[in-house]
């Protein structure tokens, strides 16, 4: 059974993230705007699983089990398990991956790749907000990775704050942007022989 549902995107102002959680925002500093590719919110969220559980009515949860695999353009999100929760309006608000990790990956305007791993991953699919929690691990190609307990990933923003838990420490590493490549030196010809 495939179970369709449009996907939107409220244009509505969001919410300022709290300023208690530790801000890993630094990335936000970096040169050169990170945004998840515009086009992907205009596509069909498509899924295949092992099993299905669906219906396509208002505040309704599918459920999906075994090897989920849930595409909309370039996002990617991969687990065990996922619910598919639709609003009142039958669209998609929020997607709930848990897995061996949970996966999402999504290619930004400059198709550079992002991904993120954790044991529960939470996609609100309306402002574009990704929790991972447990074992979270967020990359962007290029730019660095951060681990924590959770990881709260902006893809319109690229904006990462993230936590810890007991003991344990938020580790980020934030690559230095790639100098342009020089040109090797030429070295000098060599005089022609037996003139």
């Amino acid at each position: 059974m495939k179970a369709t549902a449009r996907s939107r995107r409220a244009k509505k102002s969001r919410p300022k993230l709290s300023v208690c959680a530790l801000a890993l925002g630094l990335l936000v500093l970096l040169p050169g705007s990170v945004l998840a590719k515009k086009s992907d919110r205009d596509q069909p969220m498509n899924y295949t699983s092992k099993t299905t559980e669906a219906i396509n009515a208002p505040n309704s949860v599918s459920t999906l089990k075994g090897s989920v695999k849930i595409t909309q353009g370039t996002l990617l999100l991969t687990g065990d398990v996922a619910k598919i929760y639709l609003d009142a309006d039958q669209q998609i608000a929020r997607v709930v991956v848990t897995g061996n990790p949970a996966h999402i990956q999504q290619l930004d305007e400059s198709n550079n790749l992002m991904q993120g791993d954790a044991a529960t991953l939470d996609y609100d699919n309306i402002n574009g907000i990704a929790v991972l929690t447990t074992n979270a691990v967020v990359r962007q190609q290029g730019r660095g990775e951060f681990h924590g307990d959770k990881l709260t990933y902006n893809t319109d923003t690229s904006l990462i704050t993230g936590e810890s838990g007991g003991e344990g420490m938020v580790h980020g590493v934030i690559l230095p942007k790639p100098k342009p490549a020089t040109a090797a030196p030429q070295s000098p010809p060599k005089p022609a022989e037996g003139h």
